[in-house]
């Protein structure tokens, strides 16, 4: 014969609820952290690309700029993926996460927008 829960475990179990909730909508602030470091990263690589454009040889700055670039591609890419392992080790309760989907289309932006910035950065000339 299975009893009521006591109100102190119940209190216990929305504790817990509301633990998950947090962790979830953590991950996603963590998510646009990094999704904004990686924006700054490909800044900083189009600035040494604007700053440098005259240096010699003209591959310098031109590789300056697409490490950093790719650089950002990485910290976006390696943020989507695990903000979505972590999302999908959560079972949210009072909050609606973000769809998985938005993180991966948020990110496939940066890295189209960001390897076509390395595209014209090599031909255009």
């Amino acid at each position: 014969m299975s009893e009521d829960p006591t109100p102190s475990h119940k209190l216990a179990e929305d504790r817990t609820d509301l633990a998950e909730d947090r962790t979830a909508m953590a991950n996603e602030r963590t998510f646009a952290g990094w999704a904004r470091t990686a924006m700054a990263a490909i800044g900083i690589g189009l600035g040494f690309q604007a700053l440098f454009r005259t240096m010699e040889p003209a591959w310098a700055p031109k590789s300056m700029a697409t490490l950093f670039i790719l650089l950002g591609i990485f910290l976006v890419v390696m943020a989507e993926r695990r903000a979505c392992a972590t999302s999908a080790r959560l079972d949210t309760h009072s909050v609606e996460p973000v769809p998985k989907m938005n993180l991966r289309v948020m990110a496939g932006a940066i890295t189209l927008a960001a390897l076509g910035l390395v595209a014209a950065i090599w031909i255009l000339a």
